[in-house]
């Protein structure tokens, strides 16, 4: 989709459990097949069917451990005892050759990007082509009866994410765009719109960045 005219896209999506971000994303992948989805690293044991290179980077603890001493990622967490990062040269290296990268992220490793966005060390590329995206639930009370239809959680769990979910709002202002996914169709349709202007968007608009 790029040209001489416009910039490569580095779209990061966040949202709480249950308010529709892979199947946003989804859509949005399927629209535009080039786009590269970022895969992340992880500690933990492929799942039945997983593959390595497509739903993770497996990896052992001492190589993810020396990716971190060499400051290799983008934002790492630890998450129920495995961990999981977002390699920069995985997202750099896209960015370079012109291939616009989607990733899905959660608040707390979106605001450790944003933080290298915001540093020195942030290549201009990466800065040019970033915008973040908070995907919300028209309200808590519609998350909560989502997770309830879904009828993949018991009642505990559904009470723990609609709490975290609060949690998460909380941080919807710190992104450069607010998507409420009431109707997916309406939602996409906006998220679509906001991954289209990006790539026309000039370096100066992008103020906090």
């Amino acid at each position: 989709m790029n040209t001489n005219l416009q910039s490569p896209v580095w779209m990061v999506v966040s949202a709480p459990s249950g308010a529709g971000k892979t199947t946003l994303c989804n859509c949005l992948l399927q629209e535009y097949p080039d786009i590269h989805y970022s895969v992340s690293c992880t500690t933990r044991r492929a799942r039945p069917g997983e593959q390595d290179g497509v739903d993770y980077h497996f990896m052992d603890v001492s190589a993810f451990e020396a990716k971190v001493a060499h400051d290799a990622f983008l934002e790492h967490a630890e998450v129920h005892g495995a961990c999981y990062g977002t390699l920069k040269e995985s997202v750099f290296g896209q960015l370079i050759r012109g291939v616009d990268v989607l990733m899905d992220i959660d608040v707390q490793g979106a605001a450790q990007i944003r933080r290298f966005i915001q540093s020195d060390e942030c290549p201009d590329v990466m800065k040019r082509a970033y915008v973040d995206v908070f995907i919300t639930p028209p309200s808590i009370e519609a998350l909560h009866e989502r997770l309830i239809l879904r009828g993949a959680d018991d009642a505990d769990v559904i009470e723990r994410r609609v709490n975290k979910a609060r949690d998460e709002m909380e941080s919807r202002c710190d992104y450069d765009y607010i998507v409420v996914n009431g109707d997916v169709e309406t939602a996409y349709d906006h998220l679509r719109s906001i991954y289209v202007a990006t790539h026309w968007r000039t370096y100066e608009t992008t103020g906090k960045k």
